[in-house]
């Protein structure tokens, strides 16, 4: 006996779109096909509609800490958002306090979703200080749940900040753990030098945040990070690849044969280093590491994603407001706190900008926001995926919705968005969440505390094209 009958739309999977009812009992998708019985279920005509599994969001920021302040945006207003654009699923980053264990960087992030957050979780670790003891814990964070831990290789100065010993060292014990190692790449002792010397000449402005990350200080440390990995024996996730250059070492990788996945964001599609050097403080706005780049690097982005050696689309939402954050920078763009807001617009860019332009088939868009970051994040089988057994999780997408994206009509806690007046194209026009109704034109109706936390383990996927 089913509960719910989805009637009359069409099932996108990474693989295919077919004509099929989607039936649901409890909290589980129960059955898939033609014309299923309904048996006293409750039956939404969805005819038109593309029937998608619920997204999944693998880089978040809600209620995080950075540069003396902290993200705009909670788990109610940031999961709110993430609903909106269609995601069921997030993975957020939970840091070790500088003197803290792994754990209590869970426990504390875990009391921070708690009763807030609107959809389903998932925790990384950001290590910050990898002590002998905080070496030792590593293994034990499957146990917790938790498939994954965060290194950076930027912000030198900062307790993010990751030498390359240490980065060498956790990803040998990740390795032997079953643990995945994400590396934000970016070489952090370069940008140090070019921003001291670009405050030392006067060159203050937001633009002076692009110009001192240039793109082969990411490429190189997307390639060191790489070759770590491989002496290592680890697996590795490069988040947030933003040029052609970085790109080609993932590509160098695959070649290779080694086991290296990359992930790509919404902003560096939508947004070009011109917006860092708008007028006034303006630039502000779009200050986000690695920087917005020059538009030269997108057709490689969309091959790489083409291709499979960019395997997920991630929003990195990290939100701050313009007001009293982002101006902590006027005077000093290396005092701008780092990140936009994202997680709501992350699909509607890739629909938009991929699927109607068709530079991507609606398989792959499946595949890079849903089917793909399941198996990176260790939700396969239950999330990311229609099938009888899994979550319903269920997007209902219109593909022929358009939308003028504005503060009034954003869902998140920003004061501004970096999305003020662009059309998007495609967009939910309802997310189920479990078998729940969780949003629905324009209005997140899942309570806030509805998400559940979800423990995750890591089954290493070998990363490459799907048959699409």
């Amino acid at each position: 006996m089913s509960d719910l009958v989805l009637a009359g739309g069409t099932v996108v999977t990474e693989d295919a779109s077919f004509r099929a009812d989607v039936a649901v009992e409890g909290e589980r998708i129960s059955a898939i096909g033609i014309d299923l019985p309904r048996d006293g279920a409750e039956v939404v005509d969805v005819s038109g509609a593309l029937l998608m599994p619920g997204f999944i969001d693998g880089h978040t920021h809600m209620d995080m800490p950075f540069g003396g302040t902290v993200t705009a945006d909670d788990w109610d207003t940031g999961t709110a958002a993430a609903l909106a654009g269609g995601t069921t699923t997030i993975v957020d980053l939970s840091l070790q306090a500088a003197e803290g264990t792994l754990a209590e960087a869970v426990e504390t992030w875990q009391a921070k979703a708690h009763g807030k957050t609107h959809i389903d979780y998932g925790l990384h670790v950001a290590i910050t200080n990898l002590t002998d003891t905080v070496k030792a814990e590593i293994p034990s964070l499957p146990s917790l749940g938790v498939s994954t831990i965060k290194i950076f290789m930027a912000y030198k100065g900062t307790p993010l900040y990751t030498a390359d010993e240490d980065l060498f060292e956790a990803m040998q014990i990740a390795h032997d753990a079953g643990v995945l190692v994400l590396v934000h790449a970016e070489n952090g002792d370069v940008i140090a030098k070019l921003q001291a010397e670009a405050l030392a000449r006067g060159d203050t402005a937001p633009r002076f945040h692009g110009l001192t990350r240039p793109e082969l200080v990411e490429a190189e440390a997307t390639n060191r990070a790489i070759r770590l990995a491989e002496i290592a024996g680890a697996p590795l996730l490069v988040v947030h690849v933003s040029c052609a250059a970085a790109l080609e070492e993932v590509r160098r990788a695959h070649r290779r044969g080694s086991t290296i996945y990359a992930e790509t964001c919404p902003q560096y599609f939508a947004f070009s280093d011109a917006d860092l050097a708008r007028d006034g403080f303006e630039g502000a706005k779009y200050v986000c590491s690695p920087p917005l780049r020059d538009p030269s690097s997108r057709d490689a982005l969309w091959q790489g994603l083409q291709a499979g050696d960019l395997w997920i689309w991630g929003s990195d939402h990290c939100s701050f407001n313009y007001a009293g954050q982002k101006e902590l920078g006027r005077d000093d763009f290396t005092l701008i706190p780092n990140g936009l807001p994202g997680a709501e617009e992350r699909a509607s860019v890739l629909w938009t900008h991929g699927v109607r332009e068709a530079r991507i088939t609606e398989q792959l868009f499946v595949a890079v926001l849903a089917a793909n970051q399941a198996r990176i994040h260790g939700l396969a089988g239950r999330k990311g995926v229609l099938a009888p057994g899994a979550d319903a999780d269920i997007v209902v997408w219109d593909p022929e919705a358009s939308i003028t994206v504005t503060r009034a009509n954003r869902h998140g806690n920003v004061d501004y968005t970096p999305y003020e007046g662009m059309t998007l194209n495609g967009a939910p026009a309802s997310v189920y969440v479990r078998g729940a109704l969780a949003y629905r034109d324009g209005e997140v109706i899942a309570e806030a505390g509805s998400g559940r936390y979800l423990e995750r383990r890591f089954e290493r996927p070998a990363p490459g094209p799907a048959v699409r």
